[in-house]
C-alpha cells in the first residue's frame, strides 16, 4: 500500500490534480443522492466547480478564480448538525473537492493522500454499516476482502496508472470517463 502512496506523492501537481478530479467524479453521486433524499445541497453547484477543474487541467492558462470557487463550495456542505450516513458521505465529496481546490490555490502537498483516503474511508464506513460485524478483527478482514473495497483499490490503481502516462486532452477525457464510472459512486450507488 505504501508503494501506492509513494507513487501518488511523486506525481507532479497537475497529475495529482487529475487523480483527485477523477476520484471526485466518483464521489459526486453520493452527494447527489444525499441532496435528493435530505433536500439539502446543490449537486449542480458541485458539478460546475469540478467542471472548472477539468477545464483548468485541459487549458493550463484558463483564468478561473479558485478562491471564489472555494467560497461557493463551502456553502454546499451538508448542515453541520446532520450526522446521518448520507451527510457524512456527501461531506466527503465536498472535502475531497475542497482539497483539490486547495492545490489549485497554492501548496497542499498532502491533498492527494487526503482525497485517496477519504474515498477509501467512505467505502470502509459503508461496509461497516452494511455488514453489521461487531468483532473488529473479523470486520477488518471483511472490509479488506469486500468487493466494494477491491473495486475501490482497483479504481484508484487504474486512475494512478492513467495519470502516470501521457496527460493530453484525450487522456483527460478518458480519465474523466473513468472517474464518472457510468454514474456509479465508490459505494456502488447511482442516481438511476
Amino acid at each position: 500500500m505504501s508503494g501506492f502512496f509513494q507513487r501518488l506523492q511523486q506525481l507532479d501537481p497537475r497529475r495529482q490534480q487529475a487523480f483527485m478530479a477523477a476520484l471526485c467524479e466518483r464521489l459526486l453521486p453520493n452527494y447527489a443522492l444525499y441532496a435528493e433524499t435530505a433536500g439539502h445541497g446543490d449537486p449542480h453547484g458541485l458539478r460546475v466547480i469540478l467542471d472548472l477543474v477539468w477545464e483548468r487541467l485541459a487549458v493550463r492558462d484558463a483564468k478561473i478564480d479558485f478562491e471564489r470557487q472555494a467560497e461557493k463550495l463551502a456553502e454546499l456542505e451538508p448542515p453541520a448538525e446532520d450526522d446521518s450516513f448520507g451527510a457524512r458521505r456527501a461531506l466527503e465529496a465536498v472535502v475531497a473537492l475542497s482539497a483539490l481546490l486547495d492545490t489549485l490555490r497554492g501548496e497542499a502537498p498532502e491533498a492527494v493522500l487526503e482525497v485517496s483516503r477519504a474515498s477509501k474511508g467512505g467505502v470502509r464506513a459503508y461496509i461497516e454499516l452494511t455488514e453489521g460485524e461487531e468483532d473488529a478483527g473479523r470486520l477488518a478482514v471483511l472490509v479488506r476482502d469486500h468487493p466494494l473495497m477491491a473495486d475501490e483499490n482497483d479504481f484508484q490503481d487504474a486512475v494512478l496508472e492513467a495519470v502516470e502516462g501521457r496527460l493530453d486532452r484525450d487522456a483527460l477525457k478518458a480519465l474523466r470517463r473513468l472517474g464518472r464510472n457510468d454514474g456509479v459512486s465508490n459505494l456502488g450507488l447511482s442516481m438511476d
